[in-house]
């Protein structure tokens, strides 16, 4: 089959690599439908070291079982299925309490062995804890919407989850991408009385404020921070939802934050170090939270307002390629000419 891998930064290639069988008896095989790139994916992208065996890439997908284990008891071959960017057990302490980006027994896609989504097939362990059986008949429209409960819907819903969106909450979210604008449709969902996005690319802030948001705010840094204090009085936000990972929307997002209120990350934070002493956290009472989302715990209350078309999270694809394609679909997202690539394998 083909696949994905990255050799170092900017090194993207297409490989024929031996199709995925059932190793463990708790496996299954799926076959790829859909698949895309990840905002994350572009951290790689800048600065992966170069390596000889390449990494393999995508962690988001959705597809048919074509094979499973002699231990899966809840999937059978032809089942459509979800697939969380982390597998887990399901059984766990972690997993029982919602927190399967944590289980004990799980891992993420690409990586010890396990194959990533980029591809036209692949095995996922723990299969009966991992994959979510969408309803047999779906329709081919609603492959993308299904898609982003993989990951990027899920993300933007446990940022606003975790930061306390509430009826009559205030909310900033920090970045206009897939993430941030789902955050967007997330904290609208929960009842923020007023959404201020941090965005600067005009037809993404608009897909913005189609999802919920109520104001946009185009500048960075202390112009942007100030534009967002005069928008709420000089107070800030209730919540604040920081969805990119650069140490300098972690800084906006101490800026814009109301005393009392909480800040939740769901960016992969590119740094180690970051102020929480007196003046920035501690003093004006600032709650930091959020983190990966364990979207598998999120997928069953999200998947019916998807399949009845009550909201239409895939929106947030706006370039579709082949998987012969994908090297330019990084290029393309790495540049901001498309905000988030479908692949079709």
């Amino acid at each position: 089959m083909r696949a994905a891998f990255m050799y170092g930064a900017g090194d993207v290639r297409i490989e024929t690599v031996p199709d995925p069988v059932i190793v463990q008896p708790s496996d299954a095989v799926v076959r790829i439908v859909r698949a895309c790139i990840c905002g994350s994916d572009l951290h790689p992208y800048h600065n992966l070291p170069a390596t000889a065996g390449g990494r393999p890439m995508g962690h988001e997908f959705i597809g048919v079982v074509e094979e499973v284990g002699s231990e899966v008891a809840t999937l059978a071959p032809g089942d459509f299925v979800i697939a969380p960017f982390a597998w887990s057990d399901g059984t766990c302490d972690f997993c029982r309490e919602g927190l399967q980006t944590s289980c004990r027994h799980g891992g993420f896609w690409g990586g010890n062995g396990i194959g990533g989504g980029q591809a036209e097939a692949v095995r996922v362990p723990l299969a009966d804890g991992t994959l979510v059986k969408v309803p047999a008949g779906v329709d081919a429209s609603l492959y993308p919407s299904l898609l982003t409960l993989s990951d990027v819907y899920g993300t933007g819903y446990h940022s606003a989850l975790k930061g306390g969106v509430a009826p009559g909450t205030e909310v900033t979210v920090i970045g206009d991408g897939a993430v941030g604008l789902l955050a967007v449709l997330s904290a609208s969902q929960l009842g923020a009385e007023r959404i201020i996005l941090m965005g600067r690319h005009k037809p993404r802030t608009d897909l913005g404020r189609e999802f919920g948001a109520t104001d946009v705010v185009g500048a960075r840094g202390e112009e942007g921070i100030t534009a967002v204090r005069e928008l709420t009085g000089g107070d800030g936000t209730h919540v604040v939802l920081e969805a990119v990972g650069h140490f300098p929307a972690y800084e906006q997002a101490i800026g814009v934050v109301r005393a009392g209120g909480t800040i939740s990350r769901v960016g992969v934070p590119q740094y180690e170090q970051a102020p929480v002493g007196f003046g920035t956290l501690f003093g004006p009472n600032i709650t930091l939270t959020g983190g990966p989302a364990p979207v598998r715990a999120y997928i069953d209350r999200l998947l019916p307002a998807v399949l009845d078309g009550t909201v239409d999270p895939g929106r947030v694809f706006d370039r579709t390629v082949s998987l012969d394609e994908v090297a330019e679909g990084y290029r393309e997202m790495d540049d901001r000419t498309a905000l988030k690539v479908l692949v079709e394998p």
